[in-house]
């Protein structure tokens, strides 16, 4: 064969040369492969036990330190073939700043939900308020936060929005407070009306002792005088009792004879004749 012609290697020729690389490189695989799966049992055993990880968190950190064991298999790996990892590392990381860069919005949404299954503002099964929508846990994904609203429909909310957004978390408050207006007439009873306001309050057992429930007047409105009812109730109370209470008020103030006045608007229309135009001139 002539110089200056490269010969081309056989599959065994090859195999011959790198052998020993193979056969090392082989090894490495199969022990990066079980210390990666002997590292993500050890992160959730551990997970398990520490009482201050939430178990939501636990399958999150385990596929996380899984990835950086095999990361590290496949550098050494390739260093057994003679690959420069140093280079390999600068394209990866310029790889991935353009990756980055293309997908902020998911990127944000994953470090969002990282936050979020960290500082767990809500549990799944909590009552919340997210920036005006209301709705039950239903899941805490890395990338979004499912819902389900109290009519029952699904929502979506990407994690970054939720992590900005104020948040209302109904089921961790120890009591609840409902306010109810209910308008009398001024020609009503006003401290009757009072006293049977409160009659019906301590006669509901879902409504708290401490603090004491309290009616009195809070606005002289143009038809009506308004009383401000104010009870406390426990959270899962909070509801069935303030519907029950707006039934038993209304049922309590038409038995003791005091009108809740409606709204009535008064119509002046003149009588007076028309005016008569004279003909005009020809």
């Amino acid at each position: 064969m002539e110089q200056g012609i490269p010969t081309l290697s056989t599959p065994i020729e090859l195999l011959r040369s790198q052998g020993a690389s193979v056969a090392s490189a082989l090894i490495i695989v199969v022990i990066g492969w079980i210390a990666s799966v002997w590292t993500a049992r050890s992160v959730r055993a551990l997970g398990k036990k520490w009482t201050q990880i939430d178990l939501t968190l636990v399958p999150v950190l385990a596929s996380l330190s899984r990835l950086v064991v095999l990361t590290v298999t496949a550098m050494a790996v390739l260093e057994r073939f003679g690959v420069d990892t140093k280079s390999l590392f600068a394209v990866l990381g310029a790889a991935g700043l353009t990756i980055g860069l293309a997908l902020k919005d998911t990127l944000s949404d994953v470090a969002s939900g990282l936050v979020l299954l960290v500082l767990r503002p809500f549990d799944v099964g909590d009552a919340v308020e997210i920036d005006g929508t209301s709705g039950v846990v239903d899941a805490i994904d890395v990338f979004q936060t499912k819902l389900t609203s109290f009519d029952g429909v699904p929502i979506t909310l990407p994690n970054s929005k939720v992590r900005s957004a104020k948040i209302q978390n109904f089921t961790r408050a120890r009591r609840r407070r409902m306010d109810l207006t209910i308008g009398v007439s001024y020609n009503a009873d006003i401290a009757h009306a009072i006293a049977s306001l409160r009659d019906v309050l301590s006669n509901e057992p879902r409504v708290l002792s401490e603090p004491a429930p309290s009616v009195d007047v809070v606005e002289l409105a143009d038809q009506k005088v308004n009383l401000l009812v104010r009870a406390w109730t426990l959270p899962e109370d909070f509801f069935p009792a303030r519907l029950e209470l707006t039934r038993h008020l209304k049922d309590r103030l038409d038995a003791e004879g005091i009108v809740i006045p409606m709204p009535q608007r008064e119509l002046h229309i003149p009588l007076r004749a028309p005016e008569r135009r004279s003909a005009p001139s020809l």
